[in-house]
Formats: structure tokens, C-alpha cells, sequence
């Protein structure tokens, strides 16, 4: 399921009539009327799936300055601006920050909803980056000590009877401990065990 789009434009005008064409697509939408409003909710919620719409001209805080607000939070989501011509420059620099992308006043709805809906599927794949980083830590966690240097030499491609005689123990015990070592990773080979250790 894609994430929300957390929409953040202190005109209650444009606000509705965005929220209702997101959803008029199927997408979900959370409406602020301001920077402290949605930054409020981060707070209280934690880091949220989704992406944020921002319009540039706001107050009492702009769009710009709520994405470094966004940045300093260290969240990843997509960000996309609503701007007038007059504020490009401002969005210019908002993306060589990182920005997702901006559009122009008066900008096409269906353009709109289909360039959020790309930014949903980016955040979809971040946030599966991210469930997958956090499953390879937990699995390295679940060694214990003796596994850990069994797994860095298994990896290194050594050979059974020379972690033995570096870590002086039987050939034995180290196949059991290789044998641990796959179970708990979920590999099959020690390329797949140097693979996992490298993080791609």
C-alpha cells in the first residue's frame, strides 16, 4: 500500500480542492494548514510514510523553510513544491537540497497527481530499502562473537582449515559454526554471506 500525502497550504480554498482531487484518485491525503501544524504531528507520530506537498508562499513559515525543517528531522520522504513563477529560484536551491520536485502555478491536475503518484512509489521503495537494512542488522545482531569471526572469514573466502587455525579450533567446530552462521543469515554461500556483510 503506497503512503500518504501529507499536504501542507495555509489557502483553505486550495487546500480542499487538492485533498479532493488526490482522493478522487485513490490516494490518501492528510491536510495542514501550516508548517507547525504538520511538524506538530511528526512529532507526536514519528517519521511518517508518504510523500509532503508544500506550497512555497506560506506563513508563518514558508514551504522552503518547513523543508529544512523536514531535512533537519532527517526524513527521506519526497518533497514536491506548488510555486508561483516568482518563487522558482527559491525552489531551485530547495532542490539541490533534495527536493523531489516542484510545480508551476497553474499547473495541470492530472500532471500533479501523476507526478505525486511517481513520489509515492519512490517513498514505497525507500521504505522497502529500509525494511530490508533493518532485517540484515537484526540477522547480524543474532551472532554471537564466535559466529561473527567465523562469518568475517567466510566471507574473506577462507577455507574451513584456516579459520580453524586462526581462531584454534577444530575444522568441526568451525562447519558447525558456518552451518549456524547461514541458518541465521538466510544465505546459502559465502558470496551471499559477503554480499549480505556489504549491504548491497
Amino acid at each position: 500500500m503506497m503512503g500518504t500525502v501529507h499536504l501542507v497550504d495555509d489557502d483553505p480554498g486550495v487546500r480542499d480542492a487538492l485533498a479532493f482531487l488526490l482522493r478522487s484518485r485513490g490516494l490518501a491525503v492528510r491536510a495542514f494548514d501550516g508548517g507547525p501544524a504538520l511538524l506538530e504531528a511528526l512529532d507526536r507520530e514519528g517519521p511518517p510514510k508518504g510523500v509532503f506537498l508544500l506550497d512555497v508562499r506560506m506563513e508563518p513559515m514558508t514551504g522552503t523553510r518547513l523543508h529544512d525543517e523536514l531535512l533537519a528531522r532527517q526524513l527521506r520522504n519526497p518533497v514536491l513544491f506548488l510555486t508561483g513563477h516568482g518563487d522558482i529560484p527559491m525552489v531551485v536551491e530547495a532542490l539541490k537540497k533534495g527536493a523531489f520536485d516542484f510545480l508551476e502555478k497553474p499547473y495541470s491536475d492530472n500532471a500533479l497527481a501523476d507526478r505525486i503518484e511517481q513520489a509515492l512509489a519512490v517513498d514505497a521503495a525507500m521504505q522497502a530499502e529500509g525494511a530490508q537494512a533493518a532485517e540484515r542488522s537484526a540477522r547480524l545482531a543474532s551472532l554471537t562473537e564466535r559466529e561473527h569471526e567465523v562469518m568475517t572469514r567466510v566471507a574473506a573466502g577462507k577455507l574451513n582449515k584456516i579459520i580453524a587455525d586462526e581462531l584454534h579450533v577444530s575444522i568441526r567446530t568451525v562447519e558447525v559454526h558456518r552451518a549456524r552462521v547461514f541458518a541465521k543469515l538466510g544465505v546459502r554461500s559465502a558470496a551471499e554471506v559477503a554480499t549480505l556483510i556489504a549491504g548491497r
